[in-house]
């Protein structure tokens, strides 16, 4: 099972959660797409994450895989991926969802720094998990 979480952050960065490394800008594994990650819409205290780039012949891909009906016709570029990520410790958030495009799948996931900077981005169904390494731009 691959995963290709095409993620980005809504980032409105609040003085409490400005200082967690996790926000910012990350280009996904393989350089396919970028996620912003900052604080989610409404709410300061968790994670989230919108497509922020794709190549240029994505840029009008539609979510043509969602299962919502009422999403298919949204555009990709700009969507939210990454949703309601909690904080466990400074680096560290769990408890959210990772929406794949690809697939149109929702994953469970956990999402932390590693000690070279970059960024662990784990996504699970039941007990199978996948990892991504995903790289600060």
């Amino acid at each position: 099972m691959r995963f290709v979480i095409i993620a980005a952050g809504l980032l409105l960065a609040s003085p409490a959660s400005a200082a967690d490394p996790i926000q910012g800008e990350w280009i996904v594994q393989g350089g396919g797409s970028k996620v912003r990650m900052g604080v989610c819409p409404g709410d300061a205290s968790l994670l989230c994450g919108v497509v922020s780039w794709l190549p240029a012949a994505e840029t009008n891909d539609l979510d043509s895989k969602n299962p919502n009906a009422a999403l298919k016709g949204r555009r990709i570029l700009g969507s939210q991926t990454v949703m309601g990520f909690k904080q466990s410790s400074p680096g560290k958030w769990a408890g959210g969802k990772l929406y794949d495009p690809e697939t149109g799948k929702t994953y469970s996931g956990k999402i932390s720094m590693n000690p070279d900077g970059t960024l662990k981005v784990q996504g699970c169904v039941m007990m199978i998990c996948e990892a991504e390494t995903w790289k600060r731009d």
